[in-house]
């Protein structure tokens, strides 16, 4: 196996430094104009004139973009564009693919990192250090191990035994056909992995952008084309993910679909995949991310300070819009006397407000629908005579979607808030009696139909392997005195099980392995002209 690449270093953005100061000129430079952006078909872009704005979740009356959607045309074009791409798209080999895809990696870590940075933060409202971890950092991951690790393939899914006279090998395929990407608005990263993932190992895609990231990933788009991704590979289609889907699936060359979202959408989906089956050229590979309502367990014996911070980030970085976002929480009840007066004074110590101002800690969430929501628990949990706002719980739409970090504490570990995914910056804490660790673990395992991330806090080897055996099907991303957010392409390849997706672990080489369809191959170098066997004769 070759020498593996490195995980891109994160640049800090400190007061004077060269990237900061390039950033700020950049961001200032993407909100001093409003751009078009067309599908992108075949390489060509194609302006609908049917559009929606994209606006900043943080300023939502500042246009960035007029957004082209694209109509049945449009979606059929695509699917067609990258049916005709695949061919020529296998021919150019794994070899030149990959150099494609590296390229992607450079520019992004050099002459496309700021305009990246800048556009994902003003479209997701992403504060500096969030958006350089994920949209710089993380997609450079992607691309660069994504090709060490198919390259690996080739010599690691080699049959072991060729017998005297034969030569038996096996031919790395795509699937055939093209892989539907519907990508998320929370990470620009999983955004462009989605469909550029297949397209490494041999697929063709079709790109469903979210709604609320058209413009970072039209950006992403527009890099990759710049590093030589040849036309009809990969096709941008802005628009209704209904309509796409509808389209996509009545095609006979729909190979399967890459996906991050809502659980909802995605059993949906499944279902529709299902009773496409008798028109498709084959079965399609099902590959999804979806829901979470990750947790944090704490045992009597923890690091206090270690907790504190943990829940403190893993619930707000990213205003809690992260599937691995710590969301609900068990903390023994000396502990929470011990912490939680500590935890109220330093959450309300969290600045919020612009982007451009690097010292808030978070921004506004992403859209009107997605404040209502989540105001609507937080309102809820205010009328619950179980539940107590032990902090935040205000929120104002005036400007930007701005929700405060809120801590509800429960005294029901059943209650809506602790067992609903929100996606927002709400956190339920459940105060349990110390002496309960096992039947609160339990309890953390049953009381939620997601298995995404998961974390204890323990000192004690015995209690920490009491919980890992007891939490064992709870999360995919399991984490030992961490929180439960920020998994590392190819230190922790991600994903998680139950009603939390498929778990084939994006950042690692299970979730390529997906994308192809091998073809077993046995060469005889020997004359074979005799059809009689040896128990035939006497």
């Amino acid at each position: 196996m070759s020498s593996h690449p490195e995980n891109e270093p994160i640049l800090n953005y400190e007061v004077g430094s060269n990237e900061r100061n390039e950033l700020e000129k950049e961001i200032d430079n993407q909100l001093s104009q409003t751009i078009e952006i067309p599908c992108i078909i075949n390489g060509e872009e194609i302006y609908t004139n049917n559009t929606v704005t994209q606006v900043v979740p943080h300023n939502h009356k500042h246009v960035l973009a007029n957004v082209h959607l694209a109509s049945q045309k449009e979606i059929e074009m695509a699917c067609n564009s990258a049916v005709k791409a695949q061919e020529a798209w296998i021919d150019i080999g794994l070899e030149k693919r990959s150099e494609i895809f590296e390229k992607c990696a450079d520019l992004l870590a050099t002459s496309w990192r700021m305009k990246i940075n800048a556009s994902t933060m003003l479209n997701q409202s992403k504060t500096v250090f969030q958006a350089e971890i994920d949209a710089a950092c993380e997609l450079i991951d992607f691309w660069r191990f994504n090709v060490f690790y198919a390259k690996n393939f080739h010599n690691d899914l080699q049959p072991l035994v060729s017998p005297e006279g034969m030569v038996n090998t096996t031919e790395i395929r795509p699937l055939e056909g093209f892989v539907l990407a519907i990508t998320p608005f929370n990470f620009t990263s999983i955004a462009g992995n989605l469909p550029s993932a297949p397209a490494l190992v041999g697929c063709t895609s079709i790109w469903k952008p979210s709604r609320n990231s058209y413009y970072s990933n039209y950006m992403i788009m527009k890099l990759m084309m710049e590093a030589g991704l040849p036309p009809g590979v990969i096709n941008f289609i802005p628009g209704s993910g209904a309509e796409i889907t509808e389209i996509a699936l009545s095609n006979p060359d729909f190979a399967g679909v890459h996906f991050t979202g809502s659980t909802a959408v995605f059993q949906g989906l499944w279902q529709r995949i299902a009773e496409a089956l008798p028109n498709l050229k084959g079965y399609p590979r099902i590959v999804g991310e979806t829901g979470g309502k990750d947790f944090i367990v704490a045992h009597p014996d923890c690091d206090r300070q270690g907790l504190l911070v943990a829940l403190l980030r893993g619930a707000f970085e990213y205003q809690g819009q992260k599937c691995s976002a710590a969301s609900r929480a068990y903390i023994p009840e000396s502990v929470w006397g011990d912490i939680g007066n500590n935890l109220v004074s330093e959450v309300k110590k969290i600045k919020m407000g612009d982007c451009k101002d690097f010292t808030n800690f978070m921004t506004s969430v992403i859209d009107k629908r997605a404040f209502d929501k989540i105001t609507g628990y937080i309102q809820r949990a205010k009328e619950n005579e179980n539940c107590e706002i032990a902090v935040g719980g205000g929120s104002n739409e005036e400007t930007g979607w701005f929700i405060e970090p809120t801590i509800i504490v429960t005294k029901d570990p059943k209650s809506e808030s602790m067992v609903e995914e929100i996606f927002g910056p709400v956190l339920t804490i459940y105060v349990y009696d110390d002496n309960k660790f096992e039947e609160t673990l339990k309890l953390c395992d049953e009381s939620s139909p997601y298995a995404l991330t998961g974390a204890i806090f323990a000192k004690s080897e015995e209690n920490i392997e009491t919980a890992y055996n007891a939490l064992r099907f709870t999360a995919g991303n399991f984490y030992i005195n961490d929180k439960p957010t920020g998994a590392v392409v190819a230190q922790q390849p991600f994903g998680g099980a139950r009603a939390s997706g498929t778990n084939d672990k994006a950042g690692g080489p299970l979730n390529l392995l997906r994308w192809i369809s091998p073809r077993s191959v046995k060469r005889t170098n020997m004359e074979i002209h005799d059809w009689t066997y040896p128990f035939m004769k006497n």
